[in-house]
């Protein structure tokens, strides 16, 4: 009995750890804000008068860029794609066309875009028609719209990354929705104001000459910026004074502008936008003005093919398109294929066993054993038990990535380890069951007796979880042939990707459970006495270890910040798990003060946790100035190198992942490794996939593989070669020696 109660408490906690970042973002519905690594969206709505026919009311997509990316305006420029928005609205409520506030324009390198950097807001209208039925209030609750609206953008910075998301908003009815007003009215204040007369362009020759009449007074005299909202006209990147001409005759502008090389449109009517630049706009003026102006003259022919987007860009897009192509239910790949995936899930599985993860599990299981020694059929129960906890948490692991994947989640095997929140989480864990090992606390003594009891009936239940506990150590490794097995997963129709992962549970539990049904194993472990105790202190170490891995891993999250906080609230967590070993008035009151110092100190320093800073850069050179051996990965930068004709290595990597870290501590680091990288002139690429990156997810998805560890070796002109998981010094000094 003391083995069976010695793990129940912690292994409630592995299953509840095991469920919780899959359940936390399952869970989340869509509501009024979207986040990903690049922009902070949000739906906002104004309705100054409430909601009834004939009110002015607003919504709007604001969209927050972190520094250096941006979207696009309708008219994208040389490169790009307009935020696209499709509303889902009540009987009797339409949309306008998104008020698009005047764009900046945004040279990259020879070429320029029209879109928006730091915050914009999008605004659309919305109409409330007398056929509108507003909603019946319940239970005394104020009458709301509800509004839905799922939008894509394209967030580019040298990369282009295609987002998507899911809003919704409930707007009270009655009452003034004003909370965004200022957001709106800033909005408002960028929108072209329309001009009295509208203009006129003519083509002559390879420019068009646009004439606008009306222009206010303090706009006259002034240098404009043009933007035509028919994309492919003009050359976009053209200067202004260097490029084409602008000039005023009183109080009408004209200008000549280059049209593109590789135009594509031929407009009857072209709208334009002028705007004043920036130090010449005034608070409370319009800044801008339109036109819908005729145009007059012959296009020129156009033998040339429209222009090509940028190379990052078009990847983003061909990617992006091959996604919605994909049809909901896919092929069934050949038997043949599908049966080698499924063994190669089966050895990976059994391989993981030999990883380091496992080890504290399976010397667990081997107590286990000792204690049940002599009952065969005890002994065949808990393997088939543990078997079962293993089978369920990895089909309930994979089945929560397939779902977020498919809901256009970037996720690979151990997504859950990028969330610093699962990471802390994780590490409470392991130092509750550190404590009990090294007998802290016993769970019979802390626990109440219906528990203990319902525990001492069901023992199998410690079996079950300890299943469960497996999957939770076992995530942050990645054995041979696993790799290959999951990013197989990925691309299949989700029974049969489920039976992947089963595949890879079975793998895990088979040693365990044969060992089960095999009697002469129990009977090789020495018979129960002091040595089990001895073993159980004996394991806290390892429990421990793995706790100060996570804390490191958090570290590389939250920063060290975040690192010193976590170690501080697992301290308080220690204290009240002693508190609560002693006896009497003491247990009340020493518990009851380190409960409310830790709330204190949570509040006030816990968010540190749950921060996410941006990741160190590598440095350029070392400590000597030399250039540093390792760089860090892009999509531009790999493809800069192979134009150049230098062979590439690529680690896919991430702070959580175990054999990652081996491998960077052993063959990567092999001195004749390394010199026979330099011999070849092979470039060092790191891509750092320690917080989620979809750059980093789609080079994954691209090359078949759903998780780290990835190796690649890249010769211009050549298939990339990926490397195996658990890298070995021969297999990367023969596949140089190849290039």
């Amino acid at each position: 009995m003391i083995f069976s109660r010695i793990h129940f408490a912690t292994l409630l906690i592995a299953a509840a750890a095991a469920s919780m970042p899959a359940a936390a973002q399952l869970a989340s519905k869509p509501g009024a804000v979207v986040t990903t690594p690049h922009v902070r969206a949000e739906l906002i709505a104004h309705a100054h008068d409430g909601v009834a026919p004939g009110s002015p009311v607003w919504v709007g997509l604001q969209i927050t860029h972190q520094p250096e990316w941006h979207t696009y305006w309708k008219n994208a420029g040389d490169s790009g794609l307009p935020t696209e928005m499709t509303w889902t609205l009540p009987a009797g409520v339409s949309t306008g066309e998104i008020a698009w506030p005047v764009p900046e324009k945004i040279p990259v390198g020879n070429l320029a875009n029209y879109g928006y950097e730091n915050t914009v807001l999008l605004p659309v209208p919305l109409e409330v028609s007398t056929l509108y039925k507003p909603p019946m209030a319940l239970g005394g609750s104020t009458p709301a719209m509800d509004i839905q609206l799922k939008a894509s953008w394209l967030v580019c910075r040298k990369e282009c990354i295609p987002e998507e998301g899911t809003f919704s908003l409930s707007l009270p009815l009655q009452g003034s929705t004003a909370l965004h007003k200022a957001e709106f009215d800033t909005a408002q204040a960028a929108q072209p104001q329309p001009l009295a007369q509208p203009g006129a362009v003519e083509v002559d020759g390879h420019n068009i000459k646009v004439r606008l009449d009306g222009l206010p007074a303090a706009a006259q005299g002034k240098t404009l910026g043009f933007f035509p909202e028919t994309p492919e006209v003009i050359r976009t990147a053209a200067v202004s004074g260097k490029d084409w001409t602008q000039s005023w005759q009183g109080g009408t502008w004209t200008a000549t502008i280059p049209l593109a090389d590789q135009r594509s449109a031929s407009p009857t009517v072209m709208p334009v936008v002028v705007a004043l630049a920036e130090a010449d706009r005034q608070a409370g003026q319009p800044i801008a003005w339109r036109a819908e102006s005729p145009v007059t003259g012959n296009w020129p022919t156009t033998a040339a093919p429209r222009a090509e987007v940028s190379p990052a860009l078009q990847a983003a897009l061909t990617a992006n398109a091959a996604n919605a192509a994909r049809p909901a239910e896919l092929p069934a790949p050949s038997s043949t294929t599908f049966v080698a995936a499924l063994l190669g899930a089966l050895i990976g599985g059994l391989l993981l066993n030999l990883m380091p993860c496992v080890f504290p599990i399976l010397a667990i299981k081997v107590l286990g054993f000792a204690r049940q020694a002599g009952n065969d059929s005890a002994h065949r129960r808990a393997g088939l038990a543990y078997t079962g906890g293993v089978m369920l948490s990895f089909l309930a692991l994979g089945g929560a990535m397939l779902a977020l994947r498919a809901a256009g989640a970037g996720l690979g095997w151990g997504f859950q380890l990028q969330s610093p929140g699962v990471v802390a989480a994780l590490a409470a864990l392991f130092t509750l069951i550190g404590l009990n090992l090294a007998g802290v606390f016993e769970f019979g003594r802390a626990a109440p007796s219906s528990i203990c009891s319902a525990q001492a009936k069901h023992p199998l239940a410690n079996d079950f979880l300890s299943g469960v506990l497996a999957v939770v150590i076992a995530s942050p490794c990645t054995a041979p042939f696993m790799g290959a097995s999951l990013g197989f997963a990925i691309s299949l129709p989700a029974a049969q990707a489920l039976l992947l992962f089963a595949a890879l549970g079975f793998g895990l539990a088979l040693p365990y459970l044969a060992a089960s049904f095999v009697p002469a194993v129990a009977r090789l472990l020495p018979k129960p006495g002091p040595w089990m105790h001895t073993l159980r202190r004996l394991l806290a170490f390892p429990m421990f270890a793995t706790v100060a891995w996570l804390v490191w891993v958090l570290g590389q999250q939250s920063g060290i910040d975040g690192a010193g906080t976590l170690l501080a609230l697992l301290v308080c967590m220690a204290a009240i798990v002693w508190a609560f070993t002693l006896r009497g008035r003491t247990r009340i009151v020493i518990a009851a003060v380190m409960i409310a110092f830790t709330a204190v100190l949570t509040a006030a320093i816990g968010r540190n946790v749950l921060q996410v800073v941006e990741p160190a850069r590598l440095a350029s050179t070392d400590g000597t100035g030399q250039p540093q051996r390792w760089q860090p990965w892009s999509a531009e930068r790999v493809a800069e190198l192979s134009g150049a004709g230098q062979p590439v290595f690529i680690d896919f990597t991430a702070a959580w992942c175990v054999t990652c870290q081996y491998n960077k501590k052993s063959t990567l680091a092999d001195a004749q490794v390394l010199a026979d990288f330099d011999a070849k002139k092979v470039a060092m690429l790191r891509a750092d996939w320690t917080r989620r990156d979809p750059a980093i997810t789609a080079a994954l998805t691209a090359l078949g593989r759903s998780g780290v560890p990835v190796y690649v070796l890249q010769a211009p002109g050549k298939p990339p070669v990926v490397l195996t998981e658990i890298l070995g010094k021969d297999e990367v000094r023969a596949a140089i020696a190849a290039l």
